[in-house]
C-alpha cells in the first residue's frame, strides 16, 4: 500500500498508469534532455552562435532545475503531482516552440531555462517523487518499468533528430518535438499521475504542517549529507567519463568504428541492469544492491586504461558503467526513502538534488580541466577515486544504518 493511502483516483488502473508515465518519461528526455545531442552538430553548422555557448544551454537548463527542485518536491507532497507533470510537459513544449524561432543566441538560452523548468516538473525526480509517494516501500518495482521503457529515450532521440533535421531543418525538427510535448506527453503524464495520485488531503495538510521541521531537522542529518555526497560523487563519476569518452578511447588509439560502438553499448546495457534487479525483485536489500552496484562504478573506469589493445576493454567499460548506472537510477530515491524517511519526500528528493544536480553541471568542466592537465589517465583515476569515495561512504552509511 502506499504512502498516501488509497484515495479517490481515475478509472485508470495502477499498472497502466505506470506504463503511461513511462512512456512519457521516454518521450520527454528525447525532447527536453537529448535534444541537443541530437541537434547539437547542425547547430554547430547553421548557426553560428558558437560551441561555448551552445553547450551553456543544457548548464543552464540543470541549474534551474536545481533550483526549482525543492519546490517541486513539496508540491508532490502536497498532492499536486497531476499539475506539476502536465505543466512541466506544456513548459517544455513552450520552451521548444521557443527555441525552433529563436533568433538570436539569448533567445536559445531563454529556451534552455524554459527546458529546465520542464525537466524539473516532469522528468524522473519528479515521477519518482509520486511513485514512492503512491506506493511506499514497494516502489521499487514501479520506478523499475518507468526506467526500463525510458532508457531507450537517446535510441528514440537521436535517428528521430537526424533525420527531421534532414527533411525539415533543424527548427522544423524542434517544433515536431514541441508537438509531441503538448499532444503527448501531457496527456499522458495528466492521466497516468491522476491515476496515481490519491486525493490525500489528510495527509497533504499534515505535511503543510511538518515540512519547515523536517527540513530543518534534514540539514543536520548526517545521513542526508551522507547521501548528497555519495549520489554527486556517482554523478561526477559518470558524467566526467561519459563527456569525454570518445576523445578518451581516441588517445588510446581505439578506431573510431569501434569506439562510437562502445559508447553506443552504454545505453542498452543500463536497460540489462534494470532488467537484472527487477529479475532480483525484493529478494535483495536496497542497501546491498547499492554497494554491489558502486562496486561495478569502481571496476569500470579501470577498463578504459586498456582501451589501447582493442575494442574489449571498452566495450567491457560500456557494459559495467552503462549497467551500474542503471541500477543506480532506480535505488537513489529507494535509498532515499529507506534512509531518510518517506514523510515529506518529495521535499527530501528535492533538497538531495541540488547537490547532485550541481555535480552534473560540474562533471563536463572538471573532466575538461583533468584532460588539458594530465590527459586520459588522470580523467580515469579521478572518476575511479569519485567512485570508491562513493563505495566507501555506502558501506559506512549501511553499517550506520544496521546499527
Amino acid at each position: 500500500m502506499g504512502l498516501m493511502g488509497t484515495g479517490q483516483r481515475g478509472i485508470i488502473g495502477d499498472a497502466p498508469a505506470v506504463w503511461m508515465l513511462a512512456v512519457g518519461q521516454t518521450l520527454g528526455y528525447a525532447c527536453f534532455f537529448y535534444v541537443f545531442a541530437a541537434l547539437v552538430l547542425t547547430w554547430q553548422q547553421e548557426t553560428g552562435w558558437g560551441g561555448a555557448v551552445l553547450a551553456f544551454g543544457p548548464t543552464l537548463a540543470v541549474a534551474v532545475s536545481a533550483v526549482m527542485a525543492p519546490l517541486v518536491g513539496r508540491g508532490i507532497d502536497l498532492g499536486h503531482g497531476t499539475a506539476l507533470m502536465t505543466g512541466g510537459a506544456v513548459i517544455g513544449a513552450l520552451g521548444l516552440c521557443v527555441m525552433a524561432l529563436a533568433p538570436v543566441a539569448g533567445v536559445y538560452l531563454l529556451a534552455w531555462a524554459l527546458l529546465g523548468a520542464a525537466q524539473a516538473m516532469c522528468l524522473y525526480e519528479c515521477c519518482f517523487a509520486l511513485l514512492v509517494r503512491r506506493f511506499g516501500t514497494v516502489a521499487r518495482a514501479s520506478i523499475t518499468r518507468v526506467t526500463l521503457v525510458a532508457g531507450f529515450a537517446s535510441t528514440l532521440a537521436f535517428p528521430a533528430g537526424a533525420w527531421l533535421a534532414q527533411v525539415m531543418g533543424w527548427r522544423g525538427a524542434v517544433l515536431v518535438a514541441a508537438a509531441v510535448a503538448l499532444c503527448v506527453i501531457a496527456p499522458l503524464h495528466y492521466l497516468g499521475a491522476r491515476a496515481l495520485t490519491a486525493s490525500g488531503q489528510t495527509q497533504a495538510r499534515q505535511d503543510a504542517v511538518v515540512a519547515p521541521q523536517r527540513r530543518a531537522a534534514l540539514l543536520v542529518k548526517p545521513a542526508f549529507w551522507a547521501l548528497a555526497g555519495i549520489f554527486s560523487l556517482i554523478n561526477l563519476n559518470h558524467w566526467m567519463l561519459m563527456s569525454f569518452l570518445r576523445p578518451v578511447l581516441a588517445e588510446a588509439g581505439l578506431a573510431v568504428g569501434p569506439a562510437i560502438f562502445a559508447a553506443s553499448m552504454v545505453g542498452p546495457a543500463q536497460v540489462v541492469g534494470r532488467l537484472a534487479l527487477l529479475g532480483a525483485g525484493e529478494r535483495m536489500a536496497t542497501m546491498l544492491a547499492t554497494t554491489l552496484t558502486l562496486i561495478g562504478l569502481v571496476v569500470a573506469p579501470f577498463a578504459l586504461w586498456f582501451a589501447g589493445f582493442g575494442a574489449a576493454p571498452a566495450l567491457i567499460f560500456a557494459v559495467i558503467q552503462g549497467a551500474s548506472v542503471g541500477v543506480l537510477t532506480i535505488l537513489r530515491p529507494m535509498l532515499t526513502a529507506e534512509v531518510l524517511g518517506q514523510s515529506s519526500y518529495g521535499m527530501i528528493a528535492g533538497t538531495l538534488s541540488i547537490p547532485t544536480l550541481a555535480a552534473t553541471a560540474v562533471a563536463p568542466t572538471l573532466g575538461a580541466v583533468l584532460m588539458a592537465q594530465g590527459g586520459s589517465a588522470l580523467l580515469i583515476g579521478v572518476a575511479g577515486s569519485c567512485a570508491v569515495a562513493a563505495l566507501i561512504g555506502a558501506i559506512l552509511l549501511g553499517s550506520a544504518k544496521a546499527r
